[in-house]
């Protein structure tokens, strides 16, 4: 039996998503719940691989566990009785034998978090990056609006494999939201390259910051480079949402 979940975690409380040696990631802590609740290793599934400190609320993720096991309905509460506190199953159905986390997916909302305030609030440590210096909100809407669309993102992303990646990419929308100090840019397309999300936002910040003209990042959006090696904080950065094609997403 094939299970389709959402999952949420304190990126702080982990390495990153996927397994590594030491155990320390969210992977490994869902990986060992199911371990104790099926006697044998169950391999998990997710959309997207997180960073160290990057947060989820929607991560979506899928695994195959014996049928006999557990009626579908006592899946959700048996796995969260034996996970740690920084992670949670929030949502947990049958899926079908076609569905796969990451393949089947057909898009993605990220969301960053930016404090704009002389102080930071404490309960925004590791949620938020602390920009204590006035932005220029309409250099900062330029700059995302210049992200918007089909480009080739080689100069806002970081190499994870020495082999060469097809680097154009599709940023459907970038919304801003500012709340006095408080401002969040929302990423949504139909995939992203490696640390891209938190690229663009500090290149969109140094915009706003008068350390960077629109005009530079149309440039390298143009000719793709050079790169940008400035990475916002991994802790304001947040995996909202994935989304699927209703022909795969659908319930058996």
């Amino acid at each position: 039996m094939r299970l389709r979940f959402t999952l949420a975690y304190d990126g702080s409380r982990f390495s990153g998503w996927q397994s590594q040696a030491d155990g320390k990631t969210a992977q490994d802590a869902v990986e060992r719940a199911f371990l104790k609740l099926c006697g044998e290793r169950i391999i998990v599934h997710a959309a997207g691989r997180t960073d160290a400190g990057v947060h989820a609320e929607g991560q979506c993720a899928h695994a195959d566990v014996p049928d006999d096991r557990l009626p579908v309905a006592s899946w959700m509460p048996a796995l969260n009785a034996h996970l740690p506190a920084g992670v949670r199953v929030m949502t947990l159905r049958k899926a079908p034998a076609g569905f796969h986390a990451r393949f089947s997916a057909s898009g993605k909302i990220y969301r960053y978090t930016i404090w704009n305030g002389p102080a930071m609030p404490p309960l925004l440590l590791d949620r938020a990056w602390h920009v204590p210096w006035q932005l220029d909100m309409s250099a900062l809407k330029e700059a995302c609006g210049a992200f918007t669309g089909r480009h080739d993102f080689a100069a806002f992303a970081a190499r994870r494999f020495k082999e060469k990646e097809e680097t154009k990419r599709t940023v459907s929308a970038i919304r801003i939201r500012k709340n006095g100090p408080l401002i969040t840019l929302s990423f949504e397309g139909e995939g992203f390259l490696y640390k891209m999300v938190r690229i663009l936002t500090a290149s969109a910040v140094r915009c706003a910051s008068g350390k960077l003209l629109c005009g530079d990042i149309r440039i390298r959006l143009r000719d793709g480079g050079p790169k940008l090696n400035h990475v916002a904080p991994a802790g304001g950065l947040c995996l909202v949402r994935v989304f699927y094609a209703k022909k795969t997403s659908g319930i058996t």
